[in-house]
């Protein structure tokens, strides 16, 4: 789980995930450098906390070396995953020929429009075999290690990954929903937000520098 400044939303996902750890997982959190007391939070309901370098796809791949099982699980500080979704996991790659999958996503705030788009993204996914953070990407470690883990970029690294463990296997969609936070789409329109999501996406897709595309994300 990478985190940077989630003190407001850790513990409610770090406890949630506490059934997980009596099921034989393992909790890895990896902070980016924050400057509130997200670690301090995280490090009495987490296996482990790092601290490193800024850099979501950096710090889940820091995560991911200090792991110790056959699967991955990659999940944003801001979901809530459902109560079942260790048991999920393994059975959706129970077969050999499944190396990686996401569940589908269900976004926190009840503005009817909110369904729309958790319906849109749940839906594009499953017809085009990418899958985005929000999804709680998970795979199995030797198919993570053989594409060389998240590239190193600075936005979008979810989609690169997509793509690279796509050429192995398409992913297995699960129906069951994570909650993730509707924080951003609430705080800054909703769909002012679809825009400018459309807008970086077709510009990486068109070969823009994904730290240029990070800078117009997370300006103020």
């Amino acid at each position: 789980m990478p985190i940077l400044n989630e003190a407001l939303q850790i513990e409610a996902c770090l406890s949630a995930l506490q059934p997980l750890r009596a099921q034989d997982c393992e909790l890895i959190v990896a902070d980016g450098g924050s400057r509130d007391q997200g670690v301090a939070l995280a490090e009495p309901l987490a296996d482990r906390v790092l601290v490193g370098t800024k850099g979501r796809a950096m710090q889940m791949n820091a995560g991911a070396q200090q792991a110790s099982g056959d699967i991955l699980w990659f999940l944003h500080a801001d979901s809530l995953p459902p109560p079942d979704a260790a048991q999920r996991i393994r059975s959706a790659l129970e077969s050999p020929e499944r190396g990686w999958g996401r569940f589908d996503v269900r976004l926190s705030g009840r503005r009817p429009l909110l369904r729309v788009v958790e319906g849109a993204m749940n839906f594009r996914s499953r017809l085009t075999g990418i899958a985005t953070g929000d999804q709680g990407v998970f795979v199995r470690r030797s198919l993570f290690e053989r594409v060389g883990g998240f590239p190193s970029i600075a936005l979008m690294e979810d989609i690169a990954l997509s793509r690279l463990l796509k050429r192995h296997s398409r992913p297995v969609c699960l129906r069951q929903r994570l909650q993730t936070s509707s924080r951003r789409w609430e705080r800054d329109g909703i769909l002012r937000t679809i825009l400018l999501m459309w807008r970086l996406r077709l510009a990486y897709f068109l070969g823009a520098d994904p730290a240029r595309l990070a800078r117009i994300y997370y300006r103020p």
